[in-house]
């Protein structure tokens, strides 16, 4: 079983279990991810040092809180896939009375978060591994993969060009949204 992940989600995960106040640490982090120690106090420093995160160690409760309100960074990217990548918070672009971006030379602007969503799929086609091999990140078990994506409608299209079929075993928002795009498909072709 491959255990690789991406320091995105595993930076996604720490911050996520931040805001839960479930004081995530390094050894919780390396225990999730199958990763080293040292491997995991470095994702906790970035975060920390890189990306600004207003992150305490509480002895108390042996982990980390934020000991101010704190959001990831967001990327704007452009519907012709050139990425500007902002490296300000969300609440700071639209929370302080910014309702639009006017960036040059974008007909239309897509706000999406630099960390990817994730999603577990059941393929047992092997072609069809293969076919997904951009998006898969582990096998959890036989024939369920973990995968990472940024773009939800391109995610989902890959799903439904796939030889054969696939089958979203989480999260459920990402379902609905396959249903419903397959029921539009329909209705415009009956």
């Amino acid at each position: 079983m491959n255990h690789k992940t991406s320091a995105n989600l595993r930076i996604q995960w720490f911050h996520d279990e931040v805001c839960r106040s479930s004081y995530p640490n390094a050894p919780r982090l390396a225990e999730r991810f199958h990763i080293s120690l040292r491997q995991a106090q470095r994702d906790i420093d970035y975060l920390r040092k890189q990306m600004g995160a207003p992150l305490y160690f509480d002895q108390r409760n042996r982990g980390y809180v934020y000991t101010a309100s704190f959001a990831l960074p967001l990327a704007v990217a452009y519907e012709n896939d050139d990425l500007y990548a902002y490296a300000r918070p969300a609440e700071e672009l639209f929370l302080s009375g910014h309702t639009s971006l006017h960036l040059p030379e974008a007909d239309h602007v897509i706000i999406q978060s630099q960390i990817p969503y994730t999603a577990t799929l059941e393929i047992k086609d092997k072609l069809t591994v293969m076919e997904m091999r951009s998006y898969i990140i582990s096998e959890e078990k036989k024939h369920t993969f973990l995968c990472e994506f940024h773009n939800v409608d391109r995610f989902l299209c890959a799903i439904i060009v796939a030889r054969s079929g696939i089958r979203i075993v989480e999260p459920d928002w990402l379902k609905d949204k396959l249903i419903h795009m397959a029921e539009k498909i329909l209705k415009h072709n009956n």
